[in-house]
């Protein structure tokens, strides 16, 4: 009732782009390692997290129920700025993210430019353009390299990582750019291992969260299904009907104008059933597809639903009293000539749940 209170007033309300990372922050714990998705997630769903406990504690006084579940939701505030300051939003990872990275990146910006630039130059030299088939620079292997006619590969000096499927062009890495190359590929391994210690850091500290995390997810998914429960009974213009206690005196059952709420609102035939104190049994009778089985399952749901804390498709005044157990066996009509093992697995059903229900159970056959 609190969730359809505040969704009428804040109708965007919601856990947002909330997932349940427990599986994240356990896997971390136990010391693995986290992708930079997988973190972004973390993040994502904490800051979700976060913005919807402040939002509801804030109207702590209107929404008491809502405001205590919200008052589990730790909102990790290191984590969350710790993968902000080292993730994109794009996967990658950030120059931030360490003063190690951030100068490895420079570095590899100064030698590839230098390679880049040397490369070009062969390119265009006299010595070495007429044995060329594109003027071009391309990779193989993660080398920089240049496509030589096949009939030439020896009049360009250097390393021949390929050839064309063709076998028209060798990919040759000129002995001039070896060593720049060996600089670049460097670098980028170096550029791999810090950014494997920056996501093993991150990982870390999801991990000592991890307990944390899952009590605010607990409580996230109680609020999210507060909310789904909420517009569902919207959705179905269900009613909040009022709850009798097992001790109560009066009505046991009052369904006015009751749906099942899986049969279509406009086409659905509603029924009225109402039992007092003094009516413990009521028999259905009636011709095939005259909707008793209909019948006796929209009780038995709406019943269900309400001890659920879902609000049910009936009118206005219905009632329907709190049991501690609900039995049901229902089933298409059956004789003992058409089955009798059917029949015989009824009559089993029907036998174990007399032996079970007592008077605060709900029966239905």
């Amino acid at each position: 009732t609190e969730a359809d209170r505040l969704l009428s007033v804040k109708v965007n309300i919601g856990v947002g782009g909330a997932r349940d990372i427990r599986p994240h922050a356990m896997r971390s714990q136990r010391g693995l390692v986290l992708t930079t998705q997988e973190l972004l997630q973390v993040r994502q769903t904490l800051i979700a997290a976060r913005e919807l406990s402040r939002t509801i504690i804030r109207l702590a006084d209107d929404y008491p129920r809502l405001a205590d579940v919200a008052q589990r939701i730790d909102p990790c505030v290191g984590v969350v700025n710790a993968i902000g300051q080292a993730v994109e939003d794009s996967g990658e990872i950030k120059n931030s993210a360490s003063s190690e990275l951030a100068r490895i990146r420079r570095e590899l910006d100064v030698v590839h430019n230098r390679l880049q630039e040397k490369l070009n130059r062969i390119l265009n030299s006299a010595a070495v353009s007429p044995y060329l088939q594109e003027v071009l620079v391309t990779q193989r292997a993660g080398r920089y390299v240049i496509p030589v006619k096949s009939d030439f590969k020896g009049r360009v000096r250097g390393v021949v990582h390929d050839q064309s499927a063709s076998g028209a062009t060798v990919f040759v890495e000129p002995l001039a750019t070896v060593e720049l190359n060996n600089r670049w590929r460097k670098l980028q391994l170096d550029e791999e291992d810090e950014i494997r210690r920056i996501l093993a850091d991150l990982s870390n500290q999801v991990g000592t969260q991890a307990d944390f995390i899952a009590h605010t997810i607990e409580a996230l998914a109680e609020l999210d299904l507060a909310f789904a429960k909420a517009k569902y009974g919207y959705a179905i213009d269900a009613i909040e009907p009022n709850l009798i206690a097992a001790d109560e005196q009066g009505d046991q059952l009052k369904l006015l104008s009751a749906r099942h709420p899986l049969l279509p609102e406009k086409t659905v035939v509603p029924i009225d059933l109402e039992l007092d104190e003094h009516i413990r049994m009521l028999v259905i009778t009636g011709p095939n597809t005259g909707g008793k089985t209909v019948s006796l399952k929209t009780v038995g749901l709406l019943t269900a639903m309400a001890q659920s804390g879902l609000r049910i498709p009936a009118a206005e005044g219905s009632s329907l009293r709190i049991f501690r157990q609900i039995f049901a066996d229902i089933g298409d009509e059956q004789s003992i000539e058409q089955s009798l093992s059917t029949f015989s697995a009824h009559m089993t059903n029907i036998v174990q749940i007399l032996t079970q229900c007592d008077a605060d159970s709900l029966v239905i056959f």
